[in-house]
């Protein structure tokens, strides 16, 4: 029976990703920082949560330590230069250091569609510049590593479809920033899954490490998925509202707005320069069909949960507090 640590294990990945780990017969550990931050994965069976700050040396060395394989998920979107760093390059860091202090020697790294290790200063982002340096100082560490590339996620739960449904709930017209820059989604579920088989297969890890890009069948610009979900979430009578691009003054100029207001931005200067860079496979690397999986289309999936029928239906919701589900 393996035993594996899951850094980021709660969230929106790591909680599907635990599901498929336990049903696999594998022993799992995930850290965290606040007990109630872990309330989705806490319950599954061989699943043991620990209170820790990954980013402590000495605690993250002690969870690392007895482990076959550590999968590593952590990840921010929103940031200055100095967080980026932190979350993406010092974890990898301290996280191959422990690694290498325990013995352990078998690491999955989930990096992001668009880095590029071999010349990280040419990316036009804070978060694929810092996505990039982390792989690059992970494969020349002394790991077994593969690492995992994968399009923006979609599934139930996400921040990603749900954003642009419930904008469309409460807007007549959607102003986009960023409205042809392209994107192959992929569905958690199918990253899970890939995650899961390079846990168990040879083939998929190497000393130099393998690289593997996660997407989606179809390509699609922002407009479209915007469109999309306003569709199939039945705003506007199932015909979604009408999307105005913003050309790229207005559009950083929305960004820095949003910046100011207080929580996490929905949308950031730096989340713009990411667009810049097409969010689709290179066909250069290996993809989900190496790992024997045939990735399901968001045309598939999203309805089911952004549909008059999946969870954000008044009816479910009216369900679930009457206790039914």
């Amino acid at each position: 029976m393996k035993k594996v640590l899951v850094l980021g294990g709660t969230g929106f990945l790591g909680r599907h990703l635990c599901e498929k780990l336990v049903r696999n017969g594998m022993t799992l550990t995930v850290p965290t920082r606040r007990l109630r931050n872990a309330a989705d994965v806490m319950m599954l069976p061989m699943l043991y949560v620990a209170e820790a700050d990954v980013h402590d040396p000495a605690a993250l060395a002690e969870l690392v330590r007895g482990h076959d394989a550590v999968i590593n998920l952590v990840a921010i979107l929103q940031g200055n230069e100095k967080s980026f760093h932190r979350a993406h390059v010092e974890l990898a860091e301290k996280v191959a250091r422990a690694c290498d202090s325990t013995g352990v020697r078998r690491l999955i790294h989930v990096s992001a569609l668009g880095a590029d290790a071999r010349n990280p200063g040419a990316l036009p982002s804070l978060y694929l510049r810092s996505k990039s340096e982390a792989e690059k100082l992970l494969k020349a560490a002394p790991l077994s590593l593969t690492i995992l590339r994968p399009s923006v996620m979609f599934g139930a739960g996400d921040r990603f479809l749900n954003v642009f449904a419930d904008l469309q709930g409460m807007l007549p017209v959607v102003p986009l920033a960023g409205a042809n820059a392209r994107f192959q989604p992929v569905w958690v579920e199918d990253v899970a899954s890939a995650i899961a088989h390079c846990v168990d297969e040879r083939q998929t890890h190497s000393t130099e490490g393998i690289t593997f890009e996660a997407c989606g069948p179809d390509i699609h610009t922002l407009r479209e998925l915007v469109r999309m979900a306003g569709q199939y979430s039945g705003a506007n009578q199932g015909k979604g509202r009408p999307v105005l691009a913003l050309p790229d003054g207005l559009a950083r100029l929305q960004a820095r707005f949003m910046e100011l207001l207080p929580g996490e931005p929905l949308l950031s200067r730096d989340n713009l320069d990411s667009m810049k860079v097409d969010n689709i496979a290179t066909g250069n690397l290996p993809g989900l069909a190496e790992l024997g999986i045939t990735p399901a289309s968001l045309a598939a999936i999203a309805p089911s949960y952004l549909g008059a029928q999946g969870p954000r239906s008044g009816l479910m919701a009216k369900r679930r507090t009457a206790g039914r589900f």
